[in-house]
């Protein structure tokens, strides 16, 4: 018998809702959503906000789930790479990028 999650993992840190103005804040769940709530938080974030999730997550987990983001925009992929001391071709943005690029005819 399986017995299921019950655990409420919703957001326990303080983060500005306004950072989640495209979703339903509300729903954020901690552990489904983290790579998201890091995206977020490292591209639109302040200082405070950084330190909730570095103090949750931990540095482990939030290097891990950069490199699966889907997308950061240039500035903050730089900062990431720099920060972390990832390699741009272990990210997954990063890759994702570089085979969607469009050539001129």
């Amino acid at each position: 018998m399986q017995l299921k999650d019950t655990s409420n993992h919703m957001l326990t840190f303080k983060i500005r809702k306004e950072l989640f103005w495209d979703v339903d804040y509300s729903q954020l769940d901690n552990k489904k959503n983290k790579t998201f709530i890091i995206e977020r938080v490292l591209s639109l974030g302040n200082l405070s906000e950084l330190k909730e999730i570095f103090n949750y997550y931990g540095l482990r987990m939030i290097k891990a789930e950069i490199a699966r983001a889907g997308y950061l925009d240039p500035k903050t992929f730089e900062f990431v790479v720099s920060f972390f001391n990832l390699k741009k071709e272990k990210m997954r943005c990063y890759t994702k990028k570089q085979s969607h690029q469009l050539h001129w005819n």
